[in-house]
């Protein structure tokens, strides 16, 4: 993995950055905690410029934050009571907890996109209800733009200022982002054990 972020930033540069990124709110597993820490050691080396290399960053994550939100849309509300009424141990929701999360989300919905895209592993998730229950999209990239560029410049700082430690950056975040899916998955097979139709 490491070897092909760097063949691919080399070979395309900030194109590559905001590719990466992209890449990884799409398919989690690419972790963001290497792409922008090791740009932005290549930033600190006077290869890339570091105001670019967060602007691409963030560009691409923010491109990817937004793939889902419209696949949130394109699901919908309606759909999704649907798929609660064939699939609801599955989904672990029934069409009321549709409901309960829509109204929840209708009061949080601009500090959660902004706090989730914070947080590894929920970045990408926190898009799809945005998406599903009709956030407005100027309010949706607002606050994702925020926490993205937040994001994105935490990680490039750190590899710009450790210098050939930046991969500690990833050593770091990496059991975090673990411990959370793990907490995630779990909660997730306690709800399906547990859930009960009503």
């Amino acid at each position: 993995m490491f070897n092909a972020i760097t063949h691919l930033l080399d070979q395309l540069g900030y194109v590559g950055i905001a590719l990466l990124m992209f890449l990884e709110n799409v398919f989690p597993p690419i972790p963001s905690e290497l792409i922008m820490p090791l740009a932005g050691f290549d930033a600190a080396r006077g290869d890339m410029n570091i105001f670019l290399v967060i602007l691409s960053g963030s560009i691409g994550s923010l491109a990817g934050a937004t793939l889902w939100y419209f696949i949130g849309r394109w699901i919908g509300e309606d759909r999704l009571k649907r798929w609660a009424g064939k699939f609801g141990r599955l989904l672990t929701l029934s069409a009321s907890d549709v409901d309960h999360v829509n109204t929840w989300f209708d009061r949080h919905n601009e500090k959660a996109v902004l706090i989730g895209r914070l947080v590894p592993a929920v970045r990408t998730l926190i898009s799809v209800p945005a998406g599903l229950f009709e956030m407005r999209l100027d309010r949706f990239l607002l606050f994702s733009s925020i926490g993205t560029v937040a994001w994105t410049t935490i990680l490039t700082l750190a590899g710009y200022f450790l210098g050939e430690k930046y991969r500690l950056v990833q050593g770091y975040l990496n059991p975090v982002s673990n411990v959370i899916v793990g907490g995630i998955v779990a909660y997730y097979l306690y709800r399906v054990i547990t859930w009960k139709p009503h």
